[in-house]
């Protein structure tokens, strides 16, 4: 039996198997909204039998976008097209969440495949913020510093965002406090230089992203999964590390956060990271081991062998696939033929499906 394809139940929602799509930009919204692009790609994953579909980051506010091509949740409008993707994927059997994202000091961006630029203001961009003014780099604008008027702004755009995603039909919401982005700009003292109740110490850098939990929870039904995406470990000296993420994730436990995405760096241009195959799984093995809480691994995961060994080794509880699932949208139905397990394919499929055996 493919313990990668079992069932995994969390509050009252159940996946099919623990193959999730990571959220992964596609830098094709116009104002935020939601197209056929990403019905036909985040469809044709549900079709390919993943057991979660996590739309891509998905900016709170429009000052909270990486680009202006990133999806966005801040206005009602934009409801109606993330619920018929919703709605479809459903239908497929897969489970559809959202990430909720603020990009912080790395936003302002025009769309990628122009060219990685900041937009002037006057050609459609925006002022960033982040905890303390630090630009990610040199060719990325100064962002302003929060004030306790903004992060308060921060706190209920997620909210409302929340209560925006609820009514598009998504059972997951997932907190994107990782990769370099606001959240995760708090968190490292790499990036926070703060004086005040939300910078310094660790529990201070922690505060925000907390009281973000609180926020979702407070429009969040208590049957629905939480998770949160962080980047456990910034791969710099004196930044964020493995044993700040087990102290937070303990924290986001008893705040009610169901599981961690476990990913890593991005906050710093300089970090040396050992990029190989499975790099970051030890990092969720970790967390899991020390906090108890359930786990989700990503990060060069491209085998079927790999993926089942996650899960068969209690390394992690779900396998969050990226890369491999644009190469290969039907990976989940490939690899249930490779682990021998039983999976129902589209009917509409079915006479070409892969049998065991």
């Amino acid at each position: 039996m493919s313990l990668l394809f079992s069932e995994l139940t969390i509050k009252e929602v159940t996946f099919r198997n623990r193959i999730a799509v990571s959220p992964m930009c596609m830098y094709s919204a116009k104002e935020g909204y939601a197209n056929q692009w990403h019905l036909v790609h985040l469809g044709s994953r549900a079709v390919g039998g993943a057991g979660l579909v996590i739309f891509e980051a998905t900016a709170v506010s429009p000052e909270g976008r990486i680009s202006i091509g990133d999806l966005g949740i801040w206005d009602d409008d934009h409801i109606e097209d993330l619920q018929e993707i919703v709605t479809f994927i459903h239908e497929q059997g897969a489970v559809a969440g959202i990430q909720l994202a603020h990009a912080g000091r790395k936003g302002g961006f025009d769309i990628p495949f122009n060219g990685p630029k900041i937009l002037d203001l006057k050609d459609g961009g925006w002022q960033t913020v982040a905890p303390s003014p630090l630009p990610f780099n040199d060719h990325t604008s100064k962002p302003k510093a929060l004030d306790i008027t903004g992060i308060k702004k921060i706190k209920d755009d997620f909210a409302a965002a929340t209560k925006r995603a609820m009514a598009a039909g998504f059972k997951v919401i997932e907190i994107h406090a990782a990769h370099g982005y606001l959240l995760h700009e708090f968190l490292s003292p790499l990036s926070n230089i703060r004086n005040d109740e939300y910078g310094g110490n660790l529990e201070n850098r922690c505060r925000l992203l907390l009281e973000i939990v609180e926020a979702v929870r407070t429009e969040w039904p208590s049957y629905y999964p939480l998770f949160v995406r962080i980047s456990a470990t910034d791969w710099v000296d004196e930044g964020w590390s493995i044993a700040d993420s087990i102290y937070l994730s303990r924290q986001l436990k008893n705040a009610g956060v169901d599981l961690i995405d476990v990913s890593s760096g991005a906050n710093v241009p300089n970090a040396k990271i050992p990029i190989e195959p499975l790099y970051q799984v030890p990092l969720a093995a970790a967390i899991k081991e020390k906090t108890g809480i359930l786990t989700g691994a990503v990060g060069l995961i491209t085998t079927p062998a790999e993926a089942e060994s996650i899960i068969v080794e209690g390394k992690a509880d779900m396998v969050m696939l990226a890369r491999q699932l644009l190469r290969d949208p039907y990976f989940p139905l490939r690899a249930a033929a490779v682990l021998g397990a039983d999976v129902k394919w589209p009917v509409q499929y079915e006479r070409a499906a892969i049998h065991r055996g």
